[in-house]
């Protein structure tokens, strides 16, 4: 019975809290205060703040940690396939439409449309990342890295996954 509430308490606030994690909290409050009595409004007060000092989604952060609080591993979980389940079905229906219409004209043109802002939008990204980069590191870290990512995606044909991991371990050992 337990998993089921969990469940209920934050399928709901997923469901009509439109907005994200901000819109959800006054609706996982409802159900973990005042519906349930999980937690007191400090005890939840507190975890908003802990949980807002850490990186990710607020709503499935909260969800893991007061599932694991009223039922341990197995309510935690549960908590938070409740808090995504939602969005994960939105997704796959609008997955869904999206792959029924994808050869139709006017889908095509629209998404022919959209790449030239998403590229530009990238080559400004990539352009402030690397001078900061360049501000932040100097001139001879920025150009290592810069050198052996080229070097290391085009010629070697190494996966993005570890060039990034290589930059993390040179920045970490090189730039503390």
């Amino acid at each position: 019975m337990i998993y089921w509430e969990l469940f209920i308490a934050f399928f709901i606030p997923g469901i009509v809290g439109y907005g994200g994690g901000p819109a959800s909290i006054p609706l996982i409050e409802h159900e973990v205060v005042n519906r349930f009595g999980w937690m007191t409004t400090q005890e939840f007060g507190e975890m908003l703040a802990l949980g807002n000092a850490l990186p990710g989604p607020i709503a499935t952060k909260m969800a893991g940690y007061i599932g694991f609080e009223v039922a341990g591993v197995p309510g935690s979980l549960v908590a938070i396939f409740a808090t995504i389940a939602p969005s994960l079905a939105a997704m796959l229906l609008l997955m869904k439409i999206l792959l029924k219409y994808k050869d139709h004209p006017r889908v095509e043109q629209m998404t022919s449309f959209i790449r030239a802002p998403i590229a530009v939008l990238l080559g400004v990204l990539a352009f402030q990342f690397f001078f900061t980069s360049w501000d932040d590191s100097g001139v001879v870290h920025t150009a290592i890295l810069v050198g052996a990512s080229l070097l290391l995606l085009e010629k070697f044909k190494i996966h993005p996954v570890f060039v990034i991991v290589g930059a993390l371990v040179y920045g970490a050992v090189m730039l503390s």
